[in-house]
């Protein structure tokens, strides 16, 4: 998009990180984890100063090998603290609500299924958040950096509880521009680069 999708404003007072640190937090998420890039972090302290709970910054030192580079930074400091799963979540992803992921905790705390993740069309759909069982935590840590943890959600197909969910905003990922403005209904913010 031109810039970190983390520092777009979602609304006149949250930027994309800002509302999905304050969703986690109002669900009832323990401990949360945000991992950035090597770009900007002072900007993105910034954009977390209001939030009530201040959660954990990680720097993922490598993020052009993907998204699972960035769950392992995750995960490294989340075995620090002994966590029984890690509920994990896209900053493309920034209108998930509280009340999904409320329903993804409940169900977990209840199952302790493997990992729990919201669906929707007869589970044809799967969304974010995700949760992952801290059993399957080394398996992701084994799993290729190419792949991804998609292996890893085959190989447990079985054992996944999908959680019906009526909440567009857990299946929409905001990727463009023409994204952006077509699903916030505001006009695509240019940066300002003088600082």
């Amino acid at each position: 998009m031109g810039r970190p999708k983390a520092l777009l404003p979602i609304d006149q007072n949250q930027t994309f990180l800002s509302r999905i640190v304050r969703v986690l937090a109002t669900a009832g998420v323990d401990e949360v984890v945000v991992v950035v890039g090597d770009v900007r972090p002072d900007d993105i302290y910034l954009t977390l100063k209001g939030a009530e709970k201040m959660p954990r910054v990680v720097v993922n030192p490598d993020p052009a090998r993907g998204q699972l580079s960035s769950l392992l930074a995750g995960l490294e400091t989340l075995e620090q603290v002994g966590v029984d799963a890690a509920l994990v979540t896209l900053v493309d992803v920034p209108l998930v609500t509280v009340e999904t992921v409320r329903k993804l905790l409940e169900t977990y705390k209840s199952t302790r299924a493997p990992i729990v993740r919201p669906t929707r069309r007869n589970n044809t759909e799967h969304g974010h958040p995700v949760i992952f069982d801290r059993g399957l935590f080394t398996e992701l840590r084994q799993a290729s950096i190419s792949e991804g943890a998609k292996p890893v959600v085959r190989a447990y197909e079985r054992a996944v509880v999908n959680v019906p969910i009526d909440d567009d905003g857990a299946f929409v990922d905001i990727d463009t521009p023409s994204d952006y403005e077509r699903l916030t209904g505001r006009p695509f913010p240019r940066e300002n680069r003088e600082r």
